[in-house]
């Protein structure tokens, strides 16, 4: 029998809602990074990193990232329209992390963190020249959950490298993409790991299977 270990329970109606904020960035990782550019309607590129990133839909294509609180990265995708979603690959980990500095908003981030920004192919607002992998999304809505605003973008194109593309797919060895972890902590991809999802009808097939699976 397997030893029942002591858990601590966290509970968000007793606590405050930055420790309980601690907490949650803290379990729900590793999270991939979207470096947003963004163009104010004065014409300032803002770059800034977003942990709270995902696919919203597949067809048709939509990403989202969280703005928590009002961020420059909102108020200039709500005036402009567009933005770009750049993949934050390890060697400009300072780089990623200097953008998250609170410049006030007339002050471009790549400008300041020497990021070099080029046009996109379908968009207005900039990509990342060193970013291997750039999304390109106009503005599909916003939804505003308390203290935060989800952004969904509707994918309009993806730019990679030439170089790591293969077999159709950019490649994660290519790549080499940071996340964000709890506190001040980041990570690299590390060790990679495949394995095939096993379909139902070959688990019914071959009990060997899933005592293997359960073995483990």
């Amino acid at each position: 029998m397997t030893e029942q270990r002591e858990r601590t329970t966290f509970d968000p109606t007793a606590m405050e809602t930055r420790a309980f904020y601690r907490v949650l960035n803290s379990v729900v990782v590793p999270r991939p990074i979207a470096w947003v550019c963004s163009r104010s309607a004065e014409g300032v590129h803002n770059l800034a990193p977003h942990s709270f990133y995902t696919v919203a839909c597949v067809d048709p294509p939509v990403v989202q990232f969280t703005s928590v609180g009002r961020k420059d990265s909102l108020n200039n995708v709500e005036a402009t329209g567009d933005f770009t979603i750049n993949l934050t690959p390890e060697p400009l980990f300072e780089q990623v992390n200097a953008t998250g500095t609170d410049f006030p908003p007339d002050h471009s981030e790549a400008e300041h963190t020497g990021v070099r920004l080029e046009p996109s192919e379908t968009v207005t607002a900039l990509r990342v020249a060193e970013s291997p992998v750039s999304i390109e999304c106009t503005l599909h809505s916003t939804l505003r959950l308390g203290d935060s605003t989800v952004v969904f973008g509707r994918v309009q194109a993806i730019s990679a490298w030439s170089s790591a593309v293969r077999d159709g797919r950019p490649r994660i060895e290519e790549l080499r993409p940071l996340a964000r972890l709890g506190g001040n902590e980041w990570s690299t991809i590390g060790e990679v790991l495949e394995i095939s999802r096993i379909p139902f009808r070959a688990w019914a097939e071959d009990p060997s299977i899933g005592e293997k699976v359960r073995d483990r």
